[in-house]
């Protein structure tokens, strides 16, 4: 299984980005999508995310601002960032927990990141 992100870049303060991440492979199901970011000297920190009961989680620096979906069809997750502040600077990664066509286990799958990079 793999994830490609897209969707990042430069904007501007007040601007908005829309990342897409699409899992590939032997996907049985999708148990947990979410997107996390990570800045220089920091640790990885969640910014929106699935939660078991069908609803969304967001960190609250994303709350009011980011949108997350999903698209089961696509094995697909986005995030609608909106009103974006050079705090939202980093790289931001999709998460997916997987279980797999060849074995009924969870697995835990990241992207390679995308940077989405806010100036002021």
């Amino acid at each position: 299984v793999q994830l490609q992100a897209s969707g990042g870049g430069l904007v501007q303060a007040g601007g908005s980005l829309r990342l897409s991440c699409a899992a590939s492979g032997s996907i049985f199901s999708i148990n947990a999508m979410g997107w996390f970011r990570q800045t220089v000297g920091e640790q990885r920190e969640l910014v929106a995310a699935f939660t078991n009961g069908g609803g969304t989680k967001y960190a609250d620096s994303a709350k009011g601002r980011f949108t997350i979906s999903g698209d089961n069809a696509k094995n697909a997750v986005y995030l609608q960032m909106n009103s974006l502040e050079p705090e939202d600077t980093g790289v931001y990664y999709c998460r997916m927990v997987v279980v797999t066509t060849s074995r009924p286990l969870e697995y835990d799958y990241w992207g390679q990141g995308t940077l989405v990079t806010v100036s002021s």
